[in-house]
């Protein structure tokens, strides 16, 4: 009787541990094709969507490189100690663990399956695996399995109506990095969704204090960006980041040039609406941001940056409305464009850039400075 048992459980076993590596070898096959589907940004569209005008940012988030794939499936025990004789043994047994698994799950899988596009019961599945799993690799894998699924406009809807949302925005309290970026590319993806957008609206402070507050330049932070960016790309949810474009500014000087031109997306789709145009006036901007305009800058972070300042030109009636410096503090974007001399000399200072482009955007941006903060002077 014992010894049935002990059988039973031994199978039970098997079969357990065969349906989880076939889950995982499910989730991660087929990542490199879905690559080719996640578009890189710059359209603007949003499904379903309609208060979307002017040249909005709406980006789109890749997976690591195909080279992270195998090690997506493949988890070490934590005495695999790298540096180790024991640790490269561990290491190498659960290499080929993985492998076999791999191989046993090819032979049963059907060969006309399609393993790229999840059908409803199997994103249930890869959504269930989300909500009850702790395991930070069958998490990685599930969630890189929806994001790759939700860069299809269909699938969007399909995952919203089985609760994916909330499932996923769980996931975000995790203190795993790897984890959350993954959780993020998802959201990412369903927030190209008007119907998502408006239900993503909860967790966008959570998003934002999290951007902010991750480390510079991390995946994380790039792929909170991008969520925020794309939740932007309409008028309709710009004014909860009010308080929080000081900081965005801070990331803007801090930053690489990475994070830079993912924050100059931000702002300008925040740019673009007049009803944004004095909460961007009174953000705080470091004292560093004149310093920006200069030779070694890169092209296009100075280009988007002098479209932000033509579009906040262009809201805003400077001779309308005077009393505004008095609701914005030393240091605020708008002390920094009123003091017209001390901006002149920085943008000036390039326009003896070698890009002819960046010439005439400085032109223009002069022009247009003077005509709008100076319009009793030259009369």
């Amino acid at each position: 009787m014992g010894y049935a048992r002990k059988v039973g459980w031994v199978t039970a076993g098997l079969v357990i541990g065969a349906g989880a590596c076939y889950c995982i070898y499910k989730l991660t096959r087929g990542r490199k094709q879905n690559k080719e589907k996640m578009a890189e940004g710059g359209s603007g569209d949003v499904d379903d969507a309609g208060d979307c005008s002017g040249a909005r940012y709406n980006d789109w988030s890749d997976d690591d490189d195909d080279s992270n794939e195998s090690k997506s499936i493949v988890w070490y025990p934590p005495w695999a100690r790298i540096g180790t004789e024991a640790g490269t043994r561990a290491r190498a047994r659960a290499r080929a663990r993985a492998t076999r698994a791999r191989r046993a799950v090819q032979k049963r899988a059907s060969p006309n399956s399609d393993d790229t596009i999840l059908s409803p019961q199997e994103l249930q599945k890869v959504l269930c695996l989300v909500e009850m799993s702790e395991k930070p690799y069958i998490l990685e894998a599930a969630l890189i399995a929806l994001g790759n699924n939700a860069a299809y406009a269909f699938n969007r809807d399909i995952i919203r109506d089985l609760g994916g949302l909330p499932i996923v925005a769980k996931i975000l309290n995790t203190r795993d990095p790897i984890v959350k970026e993954k959780a993020l590319i998802v959201l990412n993806n369903l927030s190209v969704n008007a119907e998502n957008q408006r239900r993503l609206k909860v967790y966008m402070n959570q998003v934002c204090d999290d951007t902010i507050t991750s480390r510079l330049n991390s995946s994380v932070q790039l792929a909170g960006l991008r969520l925020l960016t794309n939740m932007t790309v309409t008028n309709e949810y710009q004014h909860m980041l009010a308080n929080s474009i000081s900081d965005f500014f801070r990331l803007f000087s801090a930053g690489n040039e990475e994070t830079k031109l993912q924050v100059l997306k931000l702002l300008l789709n925040l740019a673009e609406n007049p009803a944004m145009t004095r909460e961007l006036l009174r953000a705080q901007v470091p004292s560093s941001l004149g310093s920006l305009f200069n030779k070694k800058e890169n092209k296009e972070v100075i280009l988007k940056l002098l479209v932000i300042f033509e579009n906040i030109n262009d809201n805003f009636k400077w001779e309308e409305n005077e009393p505004t410096q008095n609701q914005c503090g030393e240091g605020s974007l708008f002390f920094f464009l009123k003091e017209f001399q001390v901006c002149a000399d920085k943008v000036l200072g390039i326009e003896s850039h070698h890009d002819f482009l960046v010439k005439v955007k400085v032109g223009k941006f002069m022009a247009k400075l003077a005509e709008h903060m100076f319009p009793k002077s030259q009369e």
